[in-house]
């Protein structure tokens, strides 16, 4: 008998049908079959091995290539807007060119020409836009470019557009395929503020403005493109400061003027210094640092460096502590107010979206901005938002754990641990908090006692089932007591009325069923002595020995419902003792094994039926000098306390007690 080799199953003639017919005509008995089962098993699971190596292979591959695919397309973007760039400065090398001999009129011809260059420029950019109707009369345009425009997330490219920068406004147009520019959106000048951003590792040459929209990302061609497009923001932004509230717009600069613009062009600050002519004027000005760090802290809450944005309010407000009698100092103490709000505002926020489906993770992911804010004096806001975030991921994992039938009290108590040491670790010292933390225990204490009855302790439910739920809540909760949390009286208090109305359920559904039962009154044949043996190890693992009622081979001298009731009173006592722990349901449950133990002791044979007399009393014996007392004891251990109601119906049933006999060779009188 030849082995199966997998290159059979490559050929391309190979049919399953003749293969299985030849298979089984040269296989003789099941062994073979089963062993070429096997093997063909082996190759069925190497080729899907394989299969999914190539496929991870393929995959990775495609990866890389997309990454590499992403790296061409900005590639590509950089160099069409070079050639742009390259198109533009040749077109402007022409026109100076051409223009040279008209620029030999004097200096009071040229504003004339330049209004006039202007307004040739302003109207071709609007009619170089599609869609755009709004008018741009007595604008200046201060600058245009080709720029990309870069997810804020991510830093992928987004697509190509072109900006036109005005003396009050700026417009945003996107790039079209056939190179021709759609008008997108536009911002007044006022509304904008433009954000350095540093080089990383896969972007570089990028400015982040500001916008009502949020912010947006562009990259520039080159670094001296982008040192020029600051520049003419920051100019942009000057000419708006300094304008009259009511007049016209400012006229662009001058060619005569492009060093003096260049110069006062640097920094808005350079601009306000003073001439040397009035050098008898002092101005305290503030240090430079001061001046740039609302800029500065804008940026880091932009880029998440939260922390490096926290020192720098700090090292201000100390600074302000100080001295604040410098130049515009109170608009730039506000300017750090309303910064630090914002900063505050943005922990938050990020602390409510530390929402995850793990507790753990959460409160990981929560410690960074509850450190922030515990430093910045926003306690009661921080506990308040990550008790919100820890609830929701208590409730989750709770109906998590009940729809796979896990242990939903140990799972709660434990979180509850979790969430209050990570709690107690951040506001430790802060007693208003710690308040905070208590309300919220209560809070989620109530809704797990709520869906603990729904779910668990519902009507109908068996004595044993409520005993074992009980008891598996009371454990952890009393454990909580070694964080300093002892939420247990309250834990008994949510459940005491419904476990009063279960225990008053059980009570009567037991009652009636003794009452129900019919019993032969015949000793208790077990008809072989394996039965006997197994019913004697099984009463002796709950405490009760039947080895003095053993007549005969296989009969116990006492009837089949005693035995039975013994087995079932015990495991309702341990029950009721588990119960039993809480002092306000002693009572119930005593009444509950009284009742049941009298309803038992209480059965008489039926007037039809001739039975001896003498084997009813000996049941009645049994259950009152040996059953009770081993109820009794049991119930005392399971509980921790004596059952009052049961020793006084112990005393009962026992009868006052007989009096010695006489001796008459003896007497008590001389």
């Amino acid at each position: 008998m030849t082995e199966p080799s997998i290159n059979g199953f490559d050929a391309k003639n190979f049919k399953c049908d003749d293969y299985v017919k030849d298979l089984v005509q040269e296989c003789v008995g099941g062994s073979e079959l089963q062993h070429r089962k096997s093997k063909i098993q082996n190759f069925s699971d190497q080729t899907s091995t394989q299969l999914k190596k190539h496929v991870y292979a393929n995959y990775m591959q495609f990866i890389e290539t997309a990454k590499e695919i992403s790296h061409l397309e900005s590639e590509m973007y950089q160099l069409s807007h070079l050639l742009i760039e390259q198109r533009n400065i040749l077109a402007t090398l022409k026109e100076e060119s051409l223009n040279d001999q008209k620029n030999v009129i004097g200096n009071e011809d040229e504003p004339v020409n330049e209004e006039e260059q202007n307004k040739k420029a302003i109207q071709t950019v609007k009619d170089s836009m599609k869609n755009y109707t709004d008018s741009l009369d007595n604008k200046t345009l201060l600058h245009e470019g080709g720029v990309i425009e870069l997810d804020p997330d991510s830093y992928r490219p987004i697509c190509r557009v072109y900006l036109f920068l005005l003396n009050d406004l700026l417009i945003i147009a996107k790039v079209k395929h056939d190179k021709k520019l759609e008008f997108s959106t536009q911002y007044a000048s006022s509304k904008i503020a433009v954000i350095n951003i540093r080089d990383l590792d896969g972007v570089k040459n990028a400015i982040n403005i500001i916008t009502p929209d949020g912010a947006k990302i562009f990259q520039c061609i080159s670094p001296s493109t982008k040192t020029e497009w600051i520049e003419k923001f920051e100019m942009c932004i000057k000419f708006h400061q300094l304008k009259p509230k009511k007049g016209p717009a400012p006229k662009p600069p001058t060619q005569l003027q492009q060093q003096k613009s260049l110069v006062e062009t640097k920094s808005i600050a350079s601009d306000l210094t003073l001439s040397p002519d009035s050098q008898s004027v002092k101005i305290n000005w503030g240090p430079d640092w001061l001046l740039m760090a609302p800029e500065e802290i804008l940026a880091m809450i932009a880029q998440r460096h939260f922390e490096d944005s926290l020192a720098m309010i700090i090292k201000c407000e100390e600074y302000f502590a100080r001295d604040s009698t410098f130049h515009n100092s109170v608009e730039v103490i506000e300017k750090i107010k309303q910064l630090k709000l914002n900063l505050a505002n943005v922990l938050l926020l990020e602390l409510s979206n530390c929402q995850s489906r793990s507790l753990h993770a959460a409160l990981r992911s929560s410690r960074r901005p509850l450190k922030l804010l515990a430093e910045m004096g926003k306690e009661r806001e921080a506990c308040g938002t990550l008790l919100k975030v820890c609830s929701a991921a208590i409730r989750t994992a709770q109906r998590q754990a009940r729809r796979n039938n896990l242990a939903i009290s140990e799972l709660f108590f434990c979180d509850l641990a979790q969430v209050s040491s990570e709690f107690l670790n951040a506001f430790r010292s802060k007693g208003a908090c710690i308040s905070t933390l208590v309300v919220w225990c209560n809070t989620e204490l109530q809704y797990f006692a709520s869906q603990l009855i729904k779910h668990y302790l519902t009507k109908g439910t068996q004595l044993e089932t409520v005993a074992k739920c009980v008891e598996g809540v009371r454990k952890p909760c009393a454990q909580l007591t070694e964080i300093g949390l002892d939420l247990s009286y309250h834990m008994e208090g949510l459940l005491r009325n419904t476990l009063e109305k279960l225990v008053e359920e059980s009570r009567i559904r037991l009652v009636e069923t003794i009452g129900r039962t019919e019993d032969l009154w015949q000793p208790y044949n077990l008809q072989t002595k394996s039965h006997l043996k197994s019913l004697l190890r099984e009463l002796d693992a709950v405490g009760i020995d039947l080895q003095s009622q053993v007549t005969g081979d296989t009969w116990i001298n006492l009837t089949q419902t005693t035995v039975n009731f013994c087995r079932h009173f015990l495991s309702v006592t341990e029950s009721c003792g588990c119960l039993a722990k809480n002092e306000t349901l002693k009572i119930n449950v005593e009444m509950l094994l009284r009742d049941m133990f009298l309803a038992q002791y209480e059965c008489k044979p039926s007037g039809t039926t001739s039975v001896d007399p003498n084997f009813v009393t000996r049941n009645k014996s049994y259950l009152s000098s040996v059953l009770l007392p081993i109820a009794i004891k049991k119930f005392e251990i399971t509980c921790g306390g004596k059952g009052e109601l049961l020793c006084e119906m112990e005393k009962q049933l026992r009868g006052p007690p007989k009096p010695k006999p006489r001796n008459v060779y003896k007497t008590d009188v001389i």
